[in-house]
């Protein structure tokens, strides 16, 4: 597969996780994202639109690099936030109670007034309502964030890119 079919499979998989997110566990299951869930949620858009873009640019030579750059900050970014939320999870007196910073600073960007029901956060970060093969959604991000750094890592390291002039 080439690599800028592998950023569309990647762009479009984002996206589909959180139009999942949003149009699935938060309005038919009835779960509030918590401030850590929208930071994910925007991790898992800023990688999403950034491997569109590099898929519709197949770059090559340094651009190549400078996409893989984007897409492995976008991941690390949500990776450590997903991490975290997990480590919440775990030790949930390791979180302060009553609205949070995060939460009064997501809730006052333009974001979460343009489009409260994607990016406002209401939820609690420590509490796991939702699961699937044992596993939370701050772990399922976790490991979907890693696989997404490796996939990007992958695409610019084919043998195929790597012999194409600059």
């Amino acid at each position: 597969m080439k690599a800028h079919h592998i950023h569309f499979a990647t762009g479009l998989g984002c996206l589909a996780l959180v139009a999942f997110s949003v149009y699935y566990l938060q309005a038919a299951i009835g779960l509030l994202p918590c401030p850590l869930c929208v930071m994910q949620r925007i991790a898992f858009i800023l990688f999403g639109i950034t491997a569109l873009v590099a898929a519709a640019h197949r770059p090559q030579g340094a651009g190549r690099w400078l996409y893989l750059a984007l897409l492995d900050l976008w991941a690390t970014i949500g990776a450590a936030i997903a991490a975290w939320q997990v480590y919440l999870t775990y030790h949930p007196q390791a979180a302060e109670c009553g609205i949070s910073p995060e939460e009064r600073f997501l809730n006052g960007l333009p974001l979460a007034k343009w489009w409260p029901a994607m990016f406002e956060a209401n939820g609690d970060c420590t509490k796991v309502d939702w699961t699937f093969l044992g596993l939370s959604l701050p772990e399922l991000s976790l490991i979907a964030f890693v696989m997404l750094s490796a996939i990007a890592v992958y695409a610019a390291l084919r043998p195929e890119e790597r012999r194409k002039p600059l």
